[in-house]
């Protein structure tokens, strides 16, 4: 039992602000560590008079329109949740309270790569707990149309081995795969720093709708007839890709426990990742929960995660 791999949280309070993608809002950040057993807890703090606490669950995603969006039962509502929950899920903490002041959280470069170092710099803590995960048994697919997901037993990776294909017609993007065995490493190294994207022809028709409000190309890979808008251009040749599968990790981790499995999918979204966590958290018998005997705390290699990070 002395192997196993304990659950962690951070080691001090940190903080970070930014502006709403969506709703333009400028929005602050107090993360503090949590307790075992606690989850990923989001406290709205500037909502008062009802429960303001809404669980960082599958039963709590509650739109997958341009983002995931999370409801409690009181009607309290937290958009944007993705990239956050991305970075505690690719660093490995499996507790963390999250006190934001508005209806949305900041997507600061559109990226999880400030996120995690906001998370890096308060520190890693482990905790007594051991940290339980769901090991895929019986594969669990689901589909949208031309879209599909899937969770798979895995092929000798003790983790989330992820598979994503994705087809835009626009010559900027094309068709793009990658795969990664999700580690904190891997994260950093491949997945973390991919940003979010979006089409100029979009922008009017989102912002009619109310969307889009708060984005800037500070935050938004801009894609127009065929080329990359954005005068820095692309930090990986396969950009789009790869920010679909930091939006999967988050999207994932919505399941409560880090998944043991393949993760195989072609053309993924919000929605598409949503309904593939309800269809495996629906059938019980596909999945077991099992406690990590052989993978090592975040916090043993703090240091190089940090230099990394840059």
């Amino acid at each position: 039992m002395t192997s196993l791999r304990k659950q962690q949280t951070i080691a001090g309070p940190a903080m970070c602000a930014g502006v709403g993608v969506h709703s333009g809002t400028h929005v602050r950040l107090a993360l503090t560590p949590a307790p075992a057993d606690a989850g990923i807890v989001f406290v709205r703090s500037d909502v008062r008079g009802v429960d303001n606490v809404i669980r960082a669950h599958a039963d709590s995603v509650h739109d997958t329109r341009s983002c995931t969006t999370i409801r409690n039962t009181s009607g309290v509502e937290l958009a944007t949740v993705e990239h956050l929950m991305s970075a505690c899920a690719g660093l490995g903490i499996d507790n963390l309270i999250v006190e934001v002041d508005g209806p949305e959280l900041p997507i600061l470069d559109g990226s999880s790569a400030q996120f995690v170092q906001v998370l890096l710099n308060a520190g890693i803590k482990q905790q007594h707990a051991p940290q339980r995960f769901i090991r895929i048994l019986e594969p669990i697919e689901v589909r949208m149309g031309a879209k599909s997901a899937a969770l798979t037993p895995s092929e000798g990776f003790e983790g989330l081995d992820m598979d994503v294909t994705i087809r835009f017609a626009d010559a900027a993007i094309g068709v793009q795969r990658r795969r990664v065995h999700l580690t904190p490493e891997s994260f950093l190294h491949d997945i973390a720093d991919a940003r979010t994207f979006g089409f100029l022809a979009d922008a009017e028709a989102m912002r009619a709708a109310g969307l889009g409000l708060g984005a800037s190309m500070a935050n938004t890979l801009v894609v127009d007839s065929g080329r990359v808008v954005n005068p820095e251009g692309l930090r990986f040749d396969d950009e789009f890709v790869r920010h679909k599968m930091l939006d999967a990790v988050g999207d994932l981790a919505m399941a409560g426990a880090p998944i043991c499995g393949r993760f195989v999918a072609d053309q993924p979204g919000h929605a598409l990742n949503a309904l593939l966590v309800r269809a495996l958290l629906d059938t019980p018998e596909a999945w077991r929960w099992e406690y990590d005997s052989e993978a090592e705390t975040v916090r043993e290699h703090a240091p190089a995660l940090i230099a990394a990070a840059g």
